[in-house]
């Protein structure tokens, strides 16, 4: 009788069972479950049993087939019969595993393991008769699953309304996050719990050059926190932006649920797209340990390997600018006094110099001296060409060619000049956010960097995208980016983007766009300030998909040194300073202070001489994130280790233990400290260098002050 009713119950459960498809990650610790409810699909995620990801819908919104354009918001028909969110059944499975190690071009380790488990499953909607793909792969970091759509007969062309792809967790957690923007990502991190953060929304922005806000939503990558006994960190992100926008975090903060939310262009379309496609990946990285989440490469892993034949040209770079005097007001982009230009009519040579333009001929050369001397490669130079007297706010399209300099910017010469000292110089294109008249000039543009020996290029793209009525983040300028990459490839040039899309690994695929800046970076430290624990925050957070242009290196933190009774400083001691080149990330690595400001410190400066720009292997020593990260990394290629530890507002002790080095090897270190005295606000400059013999048993406490860190150079003993 008992044998009778078990097989009943069994048979009356079985079309559940065949609905629930498991995966788990290689080594077991990772669980996610894909579901149809009532022909929804829904997936779930777990980690050591317990609960990450509770049941959370996927799904797209489409336009109908028969979709006009519409004059206003208000009247466009408000559902779709072509909608991707209900009404399916599964018709296949498939499963699949990989482990592979490969070799990233520039990165923080010699080779990254790509290793996971996958899960397709192929879903039918019966009133489109249309196939959906959903993709999922678990990692022993996270999960990783898009959306695919197969070539059908009846599904080749179609327009995005949205994307409703949710991430539902069981409670409320401690978050980091930025505000979301269509076309900024430049905001103080702030720190709540999820069901905050409408309540701190509004009080979480401040006016950017160009600004469309996303009310009650947040950016990714956003950063959680389950504190308690099973304490866990999760970092919710994307991956592969390719063809298809950036995408946002909608907060339902009374349930704990985020769903994305993507950028669209003026008609309300989010993404333009033919079968067969994909969608990028949504990204879910889990650890009980946050050291595990910097260490994370599963947005990398995401990506397909690089699509270009030849990686030799691109290099890491270390290199100064002539440009922080520029962002603290010492000097100018803009050569004359004009307010009106226009190029292809004005003449420049009858213009009056305003007499503080700042890339001239005899300042490039003290630059090009200073660095020449001091072992760097590059040097960036900002406002060489014309155009600046009004690039921003005035909706031009035609602003800047990238071809002609400024009268007092011989650029045959300078060239010859860095060229005979051993610097190369990297050609500056803001592009005064006009896209397109960007790509109308860059072949030529890329011409001029080859036949002056440039192979690096910085882009901006400050104020209202052109095309009008597209974002930094819609489909067409995420494709814009690419083009731009893809170009400067076939030019042999590396490309470092400001204002652009934040990475999502993409620098696997596309390795010569090697830097962004794509967050709050250490120019605002001018403008409107930067918080202390702001380092402490963005490499948990932007730093996830790739590397910032972050530009530290800043001596000088009181801007009252050059304009008597400015209030304005730079949140940070030296010693953290230095420490920053360590705990970020930066293969394209500057030097932003000023030379004389340098000349005072040489001691100190020797780090950021001898800091390496590219790494062997990296070791996450401790972290928590808005608190405190201590990184180890060895040099590309060499025996060579760098410490570097940061801490926020508070003040903070650390114990290095250097079992990372290897054994029966001794090391010279040399160690660069906070001061006793030193002091954010009242001390900046009080720092200590000292040196020790250090060997794997080793271990050295640590104070840093408020805002402070250490900084240690290792070379190995011959």
């Amino acid at each position: 009788m008992k044998s009778y009713l078990f097989n009943l119950v069994l048979f009356l459960l079985t079309p559940y069972f065949l609905q629930a498809q498991k995966l788990q990650s290689p080594n077991g610790k990772l669980e996610m479950s894909f579901t149809i409810k009532e022909g929804i699909p829904f997936y779930n995620l777990m980690y050591k049993g317990t609960v990450v990801i509770e049941d959370s819908r996927l799904g797209l919104r489409l336009f109908d087939d028969t979709y006009v354009h519409f004059a206003s918001e208000e009247e466009k028909p408000s559902g779709s019969s072509s909608d991707l969110e209900g009404g399916f059944t599964k018709i296949s499975e498939q499963r699949s595993q990989k482990n592979e190690i490969w070799n990233p071009v520039l990165g923080e380790k010699k080779s990254y393991t790509n290793h996971y488990n996958e899960l397709s499953v192929t879903l039918h909607q019966v009133s489109s008769d249309r196939n959906l793909v959903v993709r999922f792969r678990l990692f022993n970091d996270g999960l990783g699953f898009r959306y695919e759509f197969p070539y059908q007969k009846n599904f080749e062309h179609f327009r995005i309304r949205e994307e409703d792809t949710e991430f539902d967790f069981p409670t409320d957690m401690k978050a980091w996050w930025i505000v979301a923007d269509y076309d900024s990502q430049e905001y103080q991190p702030q720190t709540t719990l999820i069901s905050q953060i409408p309540e701190q929304w509004v009080k979480a922005y401040d006016k950017h050059s160009s600004q469309t806000l996303v009310k009650n939503a947040v950016q990714s990558p956003l950063l959680l926190k389950k504190e308690g006994k099973n304490s866990l960190y999760i970092n919710v992100a994307e991956a592969a932006v390719l063809n298809y926008p950036a995408s946002h975090l909608e907060v339902d903060a009374e349930k704990f649920k985020f769903k994305t939310h993507l950028t669209p262009n003026r008609l309300g379309v989010k993404a333009y797209l033919q079968t067969p496609a994909v969608t990028p990946w949504r990204t879910i990285i889990v650890s009980d340990k946050a050291a595990e989440i910097l260490d994370s490469k599963l947005l990398f892993n995401l990506n397909e390997p690089t699509k270009y034949q030849d990686t030799s040209y691109i290099h890491p770079t270390k290199y100064m600018g002539v440009w922080w005097e520029m962002i603290i007001g010492k000097s100018k982009w803009a050569y004359s006094t004009n307010s009106s230009v226009q190029l292809g009519e004005t003449d420049y040579t009858k213009l009056t110099p305003n007499g503080k333009h700042g890339a001239n001929n005899e300042k490039v050369r003290e630059y090009i001296d200073f660095a020449s001397e001091n072992g760097f490669d590059g040097l960036l130079i900002e406002g060489w060409n014309v155009g600046w007297e009004d690039w921003m706010g005035h909706d031009k399209e035609f602003v800047f060619d990238f071809i002609t300099p400024y009268p007092d910017f011989d650029i045959a010469m300078l060239n010859q000049y860095a060229h005979s000292k051993g610097i190369k110089l990297i050609m500056h294109h803001e592009t005064s956010a006009s896209a397109s008249n960007y790509e109308r000039w860059a072949d030529k543009a890329f011409q001029l960097m080859n036949r002056y020996g440039y192979d690096a290029v910085k882009t901006g793209y400050v104020g209202d995208i052109i095309p009008r009525g597209e974002h930094h983040y819609s489909q067409w300028t995420v494709n814009h980016y690419y083009r731009i990459a893809e170009k400067a490839n076939e030019y042999k040039i590396m490309v470092n983007s400001h204002e652009s899309i934040r990475p999502g690994g993409e620098s696997r695929t596309y390795p010569n766009w090697i830097t962004a800046e794509a967050a709050r970076g250490t120019e605002h430290e001018a403008f409107k300030g930067n918080n202390p624990d702001q380092q402490t925050i963005l490499p948990f957070t932007r730093w996830i998909g790739g590397s910032m242009d972050y530009t530290p290196g800043i001596f000088q933190t009181k801007l009252d040194y050059y304009f008597p009774g400015d209030k304005r400083f730079v949140k940070t001691t030296l010693a953290k300073q230095l420490a920053l080149y360590v705990v970020m990330y930066m293969p394209l690595q500057m030097a932003a202070d000023l030379p004389e400001n340098y000349r005072k410190h040489m001691d100190a400066f020797k780090f950021i001489k001898d800091v390496a720009a590219d790494w062997d292997d990296t070791k996450i020593l401790q972290a928590e994130p808005g608190d405190y990260i201590i990184t180890a990394r060895k040099a590309k290629n060499s025996e060579n280790w760098f410490v570097g530890g940061i801490t926020d507002e508070n003040k903070r002790e650390f114990v290095v233990d250097f079992t990372f080095l290897d054994n029966n090897k001794k090391y010279n270190a040399i160690i660069y400290e906070d001061a006793a005295d030193a002091d954010y606000i009242d001390n900046p400059q009080s720092y200590n260098i000292y040196k020790k013999t250090v060997t794997n048993k080793s271990k050295i406490k640590f104070k840093m002050a408020r805002s402070g860190g250490f900084a240690i150079s290792l070379t190995s003993k011959k």
